[in-house]
């Protein structure tokens, strides 16, 4: 049992240095479950101060020691898994299979990559009279979201530990108990004292405070673009470090050669996963013109297949969305598809039939949409799909390029050559031929203004790694 009253710095559980709270409400009936500690400048000048102890010794640790450390770290985790599951369905509404298997299961996965990465990552090469040292950034600062709680601390945890590095993560205040439970998992691993802390807190306080602070040597973020440009701002000043991975408007292009009752299924399945609540989630849906009719068929029975509700339900595949800030912005950007003329085949404003209370949102899809229409443009997160009709595979690529964000993309095809040479022509970090999921060891992370990091596998350890070069004569 976690207390959620308490933050961990330097080993230990500590009460913060105020007294203000925040209630944390259950999306799916809009209840409050609890009350959370929030934490304030001084809390994160207390963990600074202990995180930069800690680097002196845990940043010359071994690999070796290292090793041991994150396959303990998987072996608790694995005992508390259910238990992350739970807190995570409670707080942000996903469905209990979703939340203990991709949710929970996430966060693991990460941590055995990790592993895997870092037993075979070549921390120094030979450069003619060089020796090229890839070493500890130093005390990072982690600001992580609450639609993939645990997949998002995870990933950079674990490989900051990898690294060296010490930290301080401060989770979603909407998210807070997977990220306790996840403390005590590193405290019952043996983490030294000091090297994870973690401190529950807003934004504008917790969050502007590491921003800003010259003890911090590097900020990694996962979140809004809003957000995002706010952090960047305020660590300008001590010119740290900062890897962003924010937010996304995905292409999913349909070639006319693509078998479409899958591409179009697949694509709406995808859009609605977690309640369409991931950066990721491929919720542009390009089709030749020629063929709209046909996907909007599709698109409608795969779209009324979902069943909102109950996360604790059985047979229920979408949650809520997590809070009534996400509910009121969803249903207004939906009621800007009515008004800017997008034909609505399916959902629409309102809860879904029989829901009179939580944050549901009616699974939705919108046809004829134009990419200069709000819900083409604007980041919904929600389930809400936009499918927009293109003249031939040119036009295609230029309206997926089309977007200040870049995070993913996504093309079906028949033959698929073609479409790994569109996937070429796609400005984005992350491609998904055919329905092929991510690969967990491959980078992620985006172009222009879905930020300008990359996480998971050799490429998120490196990004916790300083490069040094030593030039001198040879060993004698």
């Amino acid at each position: 049992m976690v207390n959620r009253m308490k933050f961990y710095i330097d080993g230990a559980w500590v009460d913060p240095t105020g007294n203000n709270t925040r209630e944390v409400i259950n999306p799916a009936t809009e209840e409050s479950m609890y009350a959370i500690a929030l934490g304030s400048k001084a809390d994160v000048d207390k963990a600074v101060a202990a995180a930069r102890r800690a680097f002196r010794t845990f940043s010359r640790t071994s690999r070796d020691e290292r090793v041991a450390l994150l396959t303990r770290i998987a072996e608790v985790y694995k005992k508390r898994i259910k238990e992350v599951g739970t807190a995570i369905s409670d707080e942000m509404g996903a469905p209990m299979a979703l939340a203990e298997r991709a949710q929970a299961g996430a966060g693991l996965g990460h941590i055995m990559t990790t592993i895997d990465v870092l037993k075979t990552y070549k921390f120094e090469e030979a450069l003619g009279s060089a020796t090229v040292v890839r070493e500890a950034v130093g005390v990072i600062g982690m600001i992580t979201p609450w639609n993939w709680p645990l997949n998002q601390i995870a990933c950079k945890v674990a490989p900051a530990l990898a690294a060296g590095c010490t930290m301080i993560l401060k989770p979603s205040e909407y998210t807070p108990t997977s990220a306790l439970i996840f403390a005590d998992i590193l405290h019952e691993a043996g983490v030294p004292a000091g090297v994870f802390n973690l401190i529950n807190g807003l934004g504008p306080e917790v969050g502007a405070a590491m921003s800003e602070h010259p003890g911090i040597d590097m900020i990694s973020f996962t979140g809004s673009t809003r957000a995002g440009i706010d952090v960047a701002q305020r660590a300008a000043p001590t010119v740290k470090r900062i890897s962003q991975e924010l937010g996304g408007k995905s292409p999913n292009i349909i070639l006319d050669d693509a078998d479409l009752q899958k591409a179009v299924a697949g694509g709406v399945a995808h859009c609605f996963n977690n309640s369409g609540q991931s950066c990721n989630a491929p919720t542009r849906m390009m089709v030749p013109q020629a063929k709209m009719q046909e996907v909007m068929t599709i698109a409608k029975s795969a779209a009324e297949k979902a069943k909102p509700g109950d996360p604790k339900a059985e047979g229920t595949t979408m949650g809520p969305v997590v809070n009534k800030i996400q509910w009121d912005k969803i249903q207004g950007l939906i009621k800007k598809g009515i008004d800017e003329g997008a034909t609505l085949v399916t959902g629409g404003l309102g809860r879904p039939e029989g829901l009179n209370k939580g944050f549901y949102v009616r699974p939705t899809v919108f046809a004829d949409v134009t990419n200069d229409m709000t819900i083409a443009r604007e980041e919904i997160f929600g389930p809400v799909l936009s499918i927009i009709g293109y003249k031939d595979e040119a036009d295609a690529v230029t309206m997926a390029n089309d977007t200040p964000y870049g995070l993913a993309g996504y093309v079906w095809a028949g033959n698929v050559e073609r479409a790994r040479k569109v996937a070429t022509e796609l400005r984005a970090g992350n491609i998904n031929l055919n329905g092929v999921p991510n690969e967990r060891s491959a980078p992620f992370g985006g172009y222009k203004q879905s930020g300008n990091g990359r996480e998971w596998g050799k490429f998120g350890l490196e990004e916790f790694l300083e490069v040094k070069a030593i030039a001198g004569p040879s060993p004698a």
